[in-house]
C-alpha cells in the first residue's frame, strides 16, 4: 500500500513536469554537477589561493557568457585584528537589466581556508574543497542563468557570487560574509523586491526547512517560496522551521532587503576535507534550480 501510493505520487510529480512550461523543462541537474565538478577542479578556492585566481576567471567568463551586464566588484577588506586579507571580488550579472522589478539570487563563490571540523586535527589548517559548501550554490545559478537566457524571464534578475563568505574563525562573528558586508555598503540605493541565498544545495541527503532567520525576517517569503516547491512536487523544502544561521543573507537583511536562505545546515561533512564532489547529486542540484524557476516565472 505504501509502495502504491509512493508510485503515484511519482506519477503524478512526473506528470506535472511533462506538462511544465519550456523553462521549467529546462531544468538539467547534469549540467549543473558539471559546473560543481569544474570548480572543485581548480582546487580550494580560499581567497590568495592559485584556485581562487583560476576560478574567478572562470565564473567572470561564464556570467559574460549568460547575462547582459556583468560587474567585478573588486574589495581587499581588513581583518578584525587589523590585518589586510587577501584581495577579493564578487561576481555579478545582470539580466534584463532595464527591468525595474528585480529579483536577486546569490551564493558565495569561495572556500574555506581551514578544515576546522575535519576528524584529522593534522589537517585542520588546510583549505578545503568545498564541493557542497561554495561550488553547489553557484552551480545552481549559472545554471538558472543559461535557463534565463534562453527564456527571458518576466522580471530582472540580479546574480551575485559572494566572495569572502567564509574565512573567519570559529567562536566569532567577524570576519565572515565579507563580500555580502561589501555589496549592502555598496549598493545603498538597491532595493531588490525580493532575494534568494542558495548555500549548501548540493547534499544527495537533501533537506531543506524553512531557516530560522529568514523565517522571522520575511515570513511572506518563505512562505511563497516553500509553496512554490510544494506545488511542483519538491519534498526537499520541509514545512519546518530550522536553524538559524549566520550567512550571507543577513548583511541584506540588515540593509533592508527581503532576503531568506535556502541552505541545508544538516550536513556532516561541513568544513572537513570530505566536503567533496561524491557527497553531492545531480538531483539535488535540479531540485534547487526547480523551486528558482518556479519562483522567477511565476508557477
Amino acid at each position: 500500500m505504501v509502495f502504491g501510493l509512493r508510485y503515484a505520487a511519482a506519477l503524478l510529480v512526473f506528470a506535472a513536469y511533462a506538462n511544465a512550461q519550456p523553462p521549467l523543462r529546462e531544468v538539467n541537474g547534469r549540467r549543473a554537477f558539471e559546473v560543481l565538478l569544474r570548480q572543485c577542479a581548480f582546487g580550494p578556492r580560499n581567497p590568495g589561493s592559485p584556485g581562487h585566481a583560476a576560478c574567478r576567471a572562470y565564473l567572470a567568463e561564464r556570467l559574460t557568457t549568460l547575462t547582459d551586464t556583468v560587474e567585478l566588484m573588486h574589495f581587499q577588506p581588513i581583518d578584525s585584528h587589523g590585518n589586510r586579507l587577501p584581495p577579493m571580488t564578487n561576481l555579478i550579472g545582470w539580466i534584463a537589466p532595464k527591468n525595474p522589478k528585480r529579483y536577486l539570487v546569490c551564493a558565495h563563490w569561495d572556500t574555506r581556508p581551514r578544515a576546522d571540523h575535519d576528524p584529522d586535527p593534522a589537517r585542520r589548517r588546510e583549505p578545503i574543497l568545498g564541493a557542497n559548501d561554495g561550488a553547489s550554490g553557484v552551480a545552481v545559478l549559472l545554471e538558472v542563468a543559461a535557463i534565463l537566457k534562453k527564456f527571458p524571464p518576466p522580471v530582472g534578475v540580479d546574480i551575485v557570487l559572494f566572495d569572502g563568505e567564509d574565512g573567519g574563525e570559529d567562536g566569532s562573528l567577524d570576519d565572515w560574509l565579507l563580500g555580502s558586508r561589501e555589496l549592502a555598503r555598496r549598493w545603498l540605493e538597491y532595493r531588490p523586491e525580493l532575494g534568494i541565498l542558495v548555500d549548501m544545495v548540493g547534499d544527495k541527503d537533501l533537506h531543506l526547512p524553512e531557516e530560522g532567520i529568514s523565517a522571522q525576517a520575511a515570513p511572506w517569503l518563505v512562505n511563497r517560496v516553500w509553496d512554490a516547491a510544494a506545488r511542483i512536487g519538491e519534498p526537499a523544502f520541509e514545512r519546518r522551521v530550522g536553524q538559524r544561521v549566520f550567512d550571507d543573507h543577513l548583511p541584506l537583511i540588515e540593509a533592508g532587503w527581503p532576503v531568506i536562505d535556502i541552505i541545508d545546515f544538516e550536513y556532516p561533512y561541513w568544513h572537513t576535507h570530505a566536503d567533496t564532489p561524491d557527497k553531492c547529486s545531480a538531483e539535488s542540484l535540479a531540485a534547487v534550480m526547480r523551486v528558482l524557476i518556479a519562483l522567477i516565472y511565476g508557477y
